[in-house]
């Protein structure tokens, strides 16, 4: 392998993780989500928001602010952290398309792991597949995949981008060493991620079957965060929640509606 080719494939491993690279990969996310919820929500766009999403937009309304200014929240913070980072302002097209690529690879890395999970209670006798019904109606597909869409961009947000650098804050306020923290913040955010499925009026009742993969795939999203990246991680949740609850739609292992 050449010096060159070497190069490049190490450019990609540490561009992929930069705020500049998240940043343009997500833009596309969060513009077909919030056309979506318009297109398709009428008057009442909180219909389909995701928990994540409508928890951050009501807390912006409770502070006097516009619900409209939480996607421009999001794309500042990446800026700022761009910016604080002092990375070089470079972006190239194979990074978006390797992130692409990573973040399909994941998302079915991710159901594999929950036929596993499913497996494994199955083996123990208490069952508990995650049934996620067929979609006929094409409307009710595309508001299914808008909302899937939103799950993977505010659920990050909210549970990734936001929560773990906070708890590894917390936990190096209490000397925790670094790596330590930074696992600490992980498992913590992961039952967090999990625990907020079960809360409020349209909530899921609750299943230990689905309460535990939910906190499998939260500590999965949080590796993939503090490995791989903010954009890979919106990439790789969208993807799986569009993967299993619009493109499958035959009763496989999901995270739910929402999620």
């Amino acid at each position: 392998m050449s010096d060159e080719s070497s190069a490049g494939q190490t450019d990609y491993w540490d561009d992929a993780r930069r705020p500049l690279s998240s940043l343009c990969f997500l833009l596309p996310w969060i513009v077909v989500y919030e056309a979506g919820v318009l297109t398709v929500s009428g008057e009442d766009p909180d219909s389909i928001r995701n928990g994540a999403d409508f928890w951050m937009r009501s807390a912006l309304t409770s502070a006097g602010a516009e619900q409209l200014l939480l996607p421009l929240l999001v794309l500042g913070i990446l800026v700022i952290w761009h910016l604080v980072g002092r990375y070089p302002w470079r972006l190239r097209a194979g990074t978006l398309l390797g992130m692409l690529a990573e973040s399909l690879l994941l998302a079915t890395s991710l159901l594999a792991i929950g036929r596993l999970h499913d497996y494994a209670f199955h083996w123990y006798g208490r069952g508990g597949e995650l049934p996620i019904p067929g979609v006929h109606a094409i409307s009710a597909q595309v508001t299914r995949a808008v909302t899937y869409v939103g799950a993977g961009v505010y659920e990050e947000v909210l549970f990734r981008l936001c929560l773990i650098p906070a708890a590894m804050l917390v936990f190096r306020m209490f000397e925790f060493p670094r790596g330590l923290a930074a696992v600490m913040a992980a498992i913590s955010t992961s039952f967090l991620f999990a625990v907020a499925h079960h809360i409020g009026p349209s909530a899921d009742a609750f299943n230990l079957f689905t309460f535990s993969f939910r906190a499998a795939a939260g500590l999965f999203f949080a590796s993939i965060f503090l490995m791989r990246g903010f954009g890979i991680t919106v990439g790789c949740h969208a993807a799986y929640d569009l993967l299993v609850g619009v493109i499958l739609a035959t009763g496989s292992v999901g995270l739910g509606e929402g999620t």
